[in-house]
C-alpha cells in the first residue's frame, strides 16, 4: 500500500453544507482513530499518501466520488479532526492562503514531536516546487497539506488548477518513499485522463537533462542569450520548423529571468535539487534549462505525462488495464472494518457504508 501519485478531478465549486461538513470531521476523526489505535500513525499516513485510497475514504466520509472538493475538503476534515497531542499526526497547510501558513505549523510539529522542524519545511517546500515547476502539466498549485507524526513520518496531499479543462489534479508524497526529491518521487501515480505533452524533469529519462542544466548554470549562463529567443508557450517545445540555417532556438527569457540564472550561477548548485530550490528559478526557467540541454547538448527529457494508471487500482471498464482485485478488495475490507470500529453512531456509520458502497459501483 505504500503508493504516491497523482489523480486528476472534474472542478467542482462551492462550500459543503455546514451539516455535512460537522459529520465529515467527525466520521474521518473516528475511522483515523481507529486505524491510528490499530495500526500506528505512520499507517495512517502511507494510506493517505495512496491515491486509491484517499479517495475511497473521501467517498466514505460522504463526498462525491469524482469532484476536486474531495481533496481539499478532505484534508480540511482531518485537519479539524486531528489533534497532535492526542492522535500524534499534525495536519498542516490547506487550500488557497492557508497553505502559506505550513512553515509555520511545520515549526510547531517540530517543537511538539522533537524533529527537525527545518527538514520538515524543506520536504514541503521542494514537493510545492517539483509538482509546480518540474512537472509541467498545465495545473497551477493552489492546496498544499502536509501530514507529519511524531516519528517523522510524513505526506503531502496537494492539487493544482487547470482551468482550460476544468479539472483539479492532485499529488502525492510518501516521505518513506521518496529516495530522490527530483528523480521519480512519484511512485505508483494515478489519473482519470492524460494531458498529453508534459514536461517531466522527474522522469529517469530526464537524468541526463537535469546534470547538463545545473552545469550550463555552473557555467554561467550569459551565454545562453544566443540560444534563447522566442518560446511562448510548454507546447511550443517540441515542435520545430527549422530554418535555412541555424540561428537560435525558440524561448523567451526576459532580462529578469537571465538576472534569476546569473544569481543561480553565483550560488553554485552542486546538483538538480538545489537548483529546483533557489528562489525565482520557476517553471521557465526550468524549461528553457531543459529546451538546451536536449536540443544543444543533446540530453533527452522526458514528454510523457507522468501518469501510470487509473486510480492505482486499474479502472472498471479494463482501462488502462483490468482492476486488481486483491488490492482492489483489500483497500475495501479495510475502510469497512474501520467503520465497524469507528466511535460513531449507528446512522453515521451506515450512512458511510453506503457512501462506500456507491463508490465501489461507479
Amino acid at each position: 500500500m505504500r503508493r504516491t501519485g497523482i489523480a486528476n478531478l472534474p472542478l467542482h465549486g462551492g462550500h459543503p453544507p455546514a451539516w455535512l461538513m460537522r459529520r465529515m470531521v467527525k466520521l474521518s476523526g473516528a475511522i483515523a482513530e481507529v486505524i491510528i489505535e490499530e495500526y500506528g500513525t505512520s499507517e495512517f499516513i502511507s494510506r493517505i499518501s495512496d491515491p486509491f485510497w484517499f479517495q475511497a475514504f473521501s467517498c466514505t466520509i460522504g463526498f462525491d466520488w469524482h469532484s476536486s472538493g474531495t481533496t481539499t475538503t478532505t484534508c480540511g476534515a482531518l485537519k479539524s479532526a486531528l489533534d497532535p497531542e492526542r492522535h500524534g499526526i499534525l495536519v498542516a497547510g490547506g487550500k488557497g492562503r492557508t497553505s502559506r501558513r505550513t512553515p509555520g505549523e511545520l515549526e510547531a510539529a517540530g517543537k511538539l514531536f522533537d524533529l527537525d522542524s527545518s527538514q520538515l519545511v524543506y520536504s514541503s517546500r521542494i514537493a510545492a516546487r517539483v509538482d509546480g515547476n518540474c512537472i509541467q502539466d498545465g495545473f497551477s498549485l493552489y492546496q498544499h497539506t502536509f501530514l507529519v507524526d511524531a516519528d517523522g513520518e510524513w505526506a503531502v496531499v496537494q492539487q493544482g488548477l487547470n482551468p482550460d479543462g476544468g479539472y483539479a489534479r492532485r499529488y502525492h508524497w510518501l516521505g518513506s518513499g521518496v529516495g530522490d526529491y527530483v528523480d521519480s518521487p512519484h511512485s505508483g501515480i494515478s489519473s482519470d485522463r492524460t494531458m498529453g505533452k508534459v514536461l517531466d524533469m522527474t522522469s529517469p529519462t530526464s537524468s541526463g537533462a537535469r546534470e547538463v542544466s545545473v552545469d550550463i548554470v555552473c557555467d554561467d549562463p550569459s551565454h545562453l542569450r544566443g540560444y534563447l529567443t522566442g518560446q511562448r508557450t510548454l507546447f511550443d517545445f517540441n515542435v520545430l520548423d527549422m530554418p535555412g540555417h541555424h540561428e537560435v532556438l525558440p524561448v523567451d527569457l526576459t532580462e529578469r529571468d537571465m538576472a534569476v540564472l546569473e544569481r543561480a550561477y553565483e550560488i553554485q548548485p552542486g546538483n538538480y535539487e538545489e537548483l529546483v530550490m533557489i528562489d525565482g528559478l520557476g517553471a521557465k526557467k526550468i524549461r528553457a534549462l531543459a529546451l538546451v540541454a536536449d536540443l544543444v547538448y543533446g540530453e533527452e527529457v522526458s514528454w510523457r505525462d507522468p501518469v501510470k494508471y487509473s486510480y492505482a487500482h486499474g479502472g472498471k471498464d479494463g482501462y488502462p488495464y483490468p482492476v486488481d482485485r486483491d488490492t482492489y478488495d483489500s483497500t475495501v475490507n479495510y475502510l469497512k472494518g474501520a467503520l465497524e470500529e469507528a466511535r460513531i453512531d449507528r446512522r453515521d456509520r451506515l450512512r458511510a457504508l453506503e457512501s462506500l458502497e456507491r463508490f465501489l459501483r461507479v
